[in-house]
C-alpha cells in the first residue's frame, strides 16, 4: 500500500460526525480465445479511495484516484456537502453506530501464490482446450477465456476501524457449439461464467480443464442428436449449476431489504416479500433451507468483513422453509427494522456500498444423486443454465438449460435439447420434495451480478445439491 490511511484520517480537515476511507488496488489478467486464435489479452490495474462521511444523520460520498493528501481532502469536503445537501429530503437519520469500529485481516485461502502462472502457460492451456473442445468437425465454434485477479482492499475510519482484505481469484469459461443440419446446441462449463473461485494457481488444473473440454465439445454434439424436450407436467431434478441461478434469481433478489425498501425499483424492480414476511412467511417446503455465508473457503463471495465493516458470519435467511431474515446492511436493517447480514458490499473504489448477496447456499440434505434419481417414476433433469426471465416482482420465471435427460422408472435415460421451465417462487419452492446430500452439491460463482445506478457488477457465490420439485411445467424449445 503506498498511502498511509490512519495518518490520512487523521489529518483530514473536516467537521463530520464520522468517516471512512476506503482504499481498493484490484490487478486482473484477462485471456480469450476463440477456435484457438487469441481474441484478447490485457492487464489492468485499477485503483482508488473512497471518502465516506457522516454529518447529521446523513451519509455522503466522493471517490479519488489521487492518493495524496490534499485530493483526499478535497474528496472528503464533496461527501461533506453531499450529506449536507441530502439533508432535507433525508428518509431516514443515522448515527455512528452504523459503522462499527472493526479490526481484522482476510486473505483468500489458497496452496499457490497466482504469480506462478505465466501469461504463456495460460495461452498455451487455452489453446488445447479449443483444440480438445472440437471433438468432430460439427463443433463449429469454441471459445475458452480464463481471468485471474487479485485485490488489496484497507479500510479506516474515524472510530477506529482498521481492516484489512487480500483477495486472489480465477475466473474461466468454456464452450462448444455444435451445428447437425439447422440445429445448433451450446455446451459450456456447467453455463456461462460459471467456474469462479478464490484460490490460487492450484485452480487452474490443465489434465481436469483438458477432460472437462473433451466432455463438453461431446455434450454439444449429442444436444445436436437429441430429442426435443417434451411438453408436460413432472418431477424436475435440477443439478447444481442450474440451482445456482434458481437460488440466484427467486431468493437472492427478492430478499434485498434496500429493493423491498424500494430503493431499486426504477432499476432492477421490487419484490414480492413484505417486511411483514420476516419471521412469519413460509417461503418454500421444510427442506429449504438457505444461508448467507460469506465464510465459505474458496466460494467467491468469500470475505471477513463488508464493506462498512461489519464482520461476516453465516446466517439461515430461510430454515425449514420460513423466512428468517433479509440481506440488508446495518442501514438497511435499521429502516426497516428486521434482522440482516454483513451484505454492505461496492463493486469498486468508486461506488458507494449497496445491499448484495454475497454466498447464497442451499443446505445439503439426504440422498446420493443415484438414490434421488431412483426415487423418480417419471421426470427430467436439467443442468447448466442457458437462459433467465422474471418478472420486477421476482415472482414469476422461467428459466432455460443447455442439457437434459429423460427420468424413466429410476433412470436417466434419452439426452433432451432446449429443456426450459416455468413457475411462480413460492409455489415453485413448496414443491421442494428433495435435497441431496453432501456427495451431490456443487460450488459455483458469478461475477457479473448487477444491480444499482450507477451499475454496480459485483461477485456472488452459489452452493446447492441435487434437488427435486414436483409437478412442475417443462417445455422445450417450441415454448410449450
Amino acid at each position: 500500500m503506498n498511502i498511509d490511511l490512519e495518518k490520512t484520517i487523521a489529518n483530514l480537515d473536516i467537521k463530520a460526525d464520522w468517516i471512512g476511507l476506503r482504499y481498493i488496488t484490484e490487478k486482473s489478467q484477462t485471456h480469450n480465445f476463440r477456435d484457438s486464435k487469441p481474441q484478447y489479452h490485457g492487464k489492468k490495474i485499477n485503483r482508488g479511495i473512497m471518502v465516506e462521511v457522516l454529518v447529521d444523520g446523513q451519509m455522503g460520498y466522493c471517490a479519488t484516484n489521487r492518493l495524496d493528501f490534499d485530493s483526499v481532502q478535497r474528496a472528503a469536503e464533496n461527501a461533506r456537502q453531499q450529506a449536507m445537501m441530502a439533508k432535507p429530503w433525508g428518509i431516514f437519520s443515522f448515527d455512528s453506530g452504523i459503522r462499527p469500529p472493526s479490526r481484522g485481516v482476510y486473505q483468500s485461502a489458497m496452496k499457490k501464490p497466482l504469480e506462478v502462472l505465466t501469461a504463456k502457460d495460460i495461452n498455451d492451456l487455452l489453446i488445447q482446450v479449443c483444440d480438445n473442445l472440437r471433438v468432430s468437425d460439427k463443433v463449429v465454434k469454441t471459445t475458452a477465456l480464463a481471468v485471474v485477479n487479485e485485490m488489496d482492499y484497507y479500510f479506516v475510519s474515524s472510530n477506529g476501524a482498521n481492516i484489512e482484505q487480500h483477495f486472489s481469484m480465477v475466473f474461466s469459461d468454456y464452450s462448444a457449439i455444435a451445428q447437425n443440419g439447422n440445429i445448433i446446441q451450446k455446451r459450456s462449463d456447467h453455463g456461462m461464467l460459471a467456474r469462479c473461485y478464490q484460490g490460487g494457481a492450484e485452480m487452474i488444473n490443465p489434465s481436469f480443464i483438458l477432460q472437462r473440454a473433451q466432455e463438453i465439445g461431446e455434450g454439444a454434439i449429442a444436444l445436436t442428436e437429441a430429442e426435443e424436450c417434451p411438453n408436460t407436467r413432472t418431477n424436475l431434478v435440477l443439478a447444481p449449476d442450474q440451482m445456482m441461478l434458481q437460488i440466484h434469481e427467486s431468493v437472492g433478489h427478492p430478499l434485498e431489504l434496500d429493493r423491498i425498501l424500494g430503493d431499486e425499483r426504477n432499476y432492477a424492480g421490487s419484490s414480492f416479500v413484505k417486511l411483514a414476511d420476516f419471521g412469519n412467511l413460509a417461503y418454500g417446503s421444510d427442506k429449504m433451507n438457505i444461508t448467507f455465508d460469506p465464510t465459505f473457503e474458496g466460494e467467491l463471495a468469500s470475505y471477513g468483513f463488508d464493506d462498512t465493516g461489519i464482520k461476516a458470519t453465516k446466517e439461515y435467511l430461510i430454515k425449514e422453509g420460513m423466512l428468517l431474515r433479509g440481506l440488508g446492511s446495518l442501514e438497511s436493517q435499521a429502516r426497516a427494522k428486521v434482522e440482516g447480514v454483513a451484505n454492505a458490499r461496492a463493486s469498486s473504489w468508486n461506488r458507494p456500498p449497496i445491499d448484495r448477496m454475497a454466498n447464497l447456499n442451499l443446505e445439503s440434505g439426504e440422498g446420493s444423486f443415484n438414490h434421488i434419481i431412483s426415487n423418480i417414476e417419471h421426470g427430467v433433469y436439467m443442468e447448466s443454465n442457458l437462459s433467465w426471465s422474471i418478472d420486477d416482482y421476482r415472482n414469476k420465471f422461467q428459466f432455460g438449460c443447455e442439457y437434459a435427460r429423460l427420468i424413466e422408472n429410476g433412470q436417466l435415460t434419452k439426452v433432451l435439447r432446449n429443456p426450459n421451465y416455468r413457475g411462480v417462487t413460492q409455489h415453485f419452492w413448496h414443491n421442494l420434495v428433495a435435497v441431496g446430500d453432501e456427495s451431490t452439491k456443487g460450488v459455483f460463482g458469478t461475477p457479473i451480478c448487477g444491480k444499482g445506478e450507477p451499475n454496480q457488477m459485483i461477485r456472488v457465490g452459489h452452493a446447492s445439491p441435487v434437488c427435486v420439485f414436483a409437478d412442475i411445467e417443462v417445455f422445450g424449445g417450441n415454448g410449450g
